[in-house]
């Protein structure tokens, strides 16, 4: 993947994640078909703000990454130090997407284990329970990576989860 560069997003780029939260939230807004409150466009045509995204850089627990391939945004992740289990972690994939164009492909792959490769320690990738593809690829991109070890995949149906979560060693 010789074109894909994945850096830390600048303050002054939020707008670029916060626009392709826009499609991310669209993606999401077909597994919440049973939710009335959520995946709703507001009056202005417009999913609502991620909350607490400011915070990716202000708080040096979290960080905004993006994907671009040719110089142009194709996806973006959020990584922040919130488990989704009573077990320990260093950092979990708060958030990860990738555009529909640039999909199955090897673009989110790549840019999970560029991920993976900024810091050691237990990383954490949640997946909620109605989304099978995500965990299929976050299965992949954990056991594809040379780093990694210590593969944990539990199932969660609690206050603090309901879903899968992996944890992992990078390191």
């Amino acid at each position: 993947m010789a074109s894909l560069t994945v850096e830390r997003a600048a303050a002054d780029e939020a707008h670029v994640i916060a626009n392709l939260m826009q499609l991310y939230i669209h993606d999401f807004s077909a597994l919440w078909f049973d939710r009335e409150a959520e995946g709703e466009l507001g009056p202005d045509g417009r999913y609502c703000d991620y909350p607490g995204l400011e915070s990716y850089w202000s708080d040096p627990a979290r960080g905004a990454w993006l994907f671009r391939i040719k110089g142009l945004p194709v996806g973006f992740a959020l990584v922040n130090d919130v488990a989704h289990s009573p077990s320990p972690i260093d950092r979990a994939v708060a958030e990860f997407f990738v555009v529909r164009k640039h999909r199955r492909r090897g673009v989110g792959v790549a840019a999970a284990h560029a991920l993976f490769g900024t810091a050691w320690g237990v990383w954490e990738a949640a997946v909620v329970r109605r989304n099978a593809g995500a965990l299929a690829f976050w299965r992949q991109a954990a056991a594809s990576y040379p780093g990694v070890r210590d593969i944990v995949e539990e199932d969660h149906d609690d206050a603090m989860w309901n879903g899968a979560v992996l944890r992992f060693r990078v390191g």
